[in-house]
């Protein structure tokens, strides 16, 4: 069920979006969502720890990944007729503060600036938690055979288990008899599919050096959606 926030721009705003935290990483299950990124924009400024430490630990966690995936520097820009009304409300009172307040006017161009740059950088954060969502996985069984029975089954699974590439996930393997005193190696895996082939998978790492020390081939055994 949907749930709502408002005036994240005041202490009662940020007081309910704190009880609402207690005991979370996150507003939406455990992993950084949509949800948070749509919260994070309406919070104007990191909340006091003191005053709300919830909101102020959840709102690090927020920042700090989004810091990470826009590692420049930036410098601040202003886009002409994209602000919000929260940020309009403040524009118009230094329109109509005195002249001499330059300091003040300083002060809102930078909050200005700070937040439209905020916004950009979430509007782009947000697109990569929405492909990854969309991309399905599969469990995939693969028969392993070696060169013959004098391979070491033992150095032959840690030489499958040794790769490691995003999105590829071993699990569980068991040995089978193959004939003559050979057994073959059957192991299961999970894979997102559209950052692991299969077929790459055992063309490039498990039948080339280091691995075909052991590995003679590859057999796909089963390969199902799930």
């Amino acid at each position: 069920m949907a749930v709502t926030f408002t005036d994240l721009h005041t202490e009662s705003g940020l007081k309910s979006l704190d009880e609402f935290l207690s005991g979370k990483t996150y507003i939406s299950g455990d992993q950084l969502t949509k949800d948070d990124i749509k919260v994070f924009t309406a919070v104007l400024e990191k909340p006091s720890g003191d005053l709300f430490p919830n909101a102020s630990k959840w709102y690090n966690c927020v920042s700090s990944q989004l810091a990470a995936s826009f590692p420049g520097k930036a410098v601040g820009v202003r886009i002409a007729g994209q602000a919000t009304p929260l940020e309009a409300a403040p524009a118009k009172e230094a329109k109509d503060a005195p002249a001499g307040d330059d300091d003040d006017d300083l002060d809102l161009f930078g909050d200005e600036t700070e937040e439209e740059k905020k916004a950009a950088e979430v509007r782009e954060a947000a697109k990569a938690p929405s492909k990854k969502k969309e991309s399905g996985k599969s469990s995939v069984l693969l028969d392993v055979k070696p060169w013959d029975d004098e391979t070491d089954m033992k150095k032959l699974e840690e030489a499958v288990r040794s790769i490691e590439m995003p999105g590829l996930l071993w699990g569980a393997s068991k040995l089978a008899p193959v004939g003559y005193g050979i057994k073959k190696l059957q192991i299961m895996m999970t894979i997102v599919d559209d950052l692991v082939s299969v077929d790459s998978l055992i063309e490039e790492y498990l039948t080339v050096e280091p691995a075909n020390e052991y590995i003679q081939s590859c057999d796909i055994v089963a390969f199902n959606k799930i």
